[in-house]
């Protein structure tokens, strides 16, 4: 048996595959630094998007994209603008947040997911 981050890992792969055949230009795998990871780090639509990937076998302790709570958005967008003064995007670059969601081998994208938070 996996453990819960060989898991993830194998989701996110899956999920940055997914994106590709909808037409994802993945930039970032695994972001990670002090402020936090970002899962998945892509261009899409003229976007600069940032992807969190969530994964559950079942419904019964919720939809996947419900763990993404308010806490986890103000983790991503910290993380987020981190990688921006990184790698100097921009201040005109449309960025958004996205969450992808498998849940019974069902995938579900969620584009524009949540505002950019403090």
């Amino acid at each position: 048996m996996k453990n819960s981050r060989a898991v993830g890992r194998e989701y996110e792969k899956q999920a940055a595959e997914y994106l590709a055949g909808l037409g994802y230009r993945i930039l970032e795998k695994n972001f990670r630094c002090r402020m936090g990871e970002i899962d998945l780090i892509a261009k899409e639509g003229g976007y600069l998007v940032f992807v969190e990937v969530k994964y559950r076998s079942g419904t019964r302790m919720g939809e996947p994209q419900e763990a993404v709570d308010g806490r986890k958005q103000r983790k991503i967008c910290r993380t987020a603008s981190y990688y921006c003064m990184m790698h100097r995007v921009l201040a005109q670059q449309a960025c958004r947040f996205d969450v992808v969601a498998c849940c019974a081998g069902e995938w579900v994208v969620i584009q524009n997911a949540f505002d950019f938070v403090q």
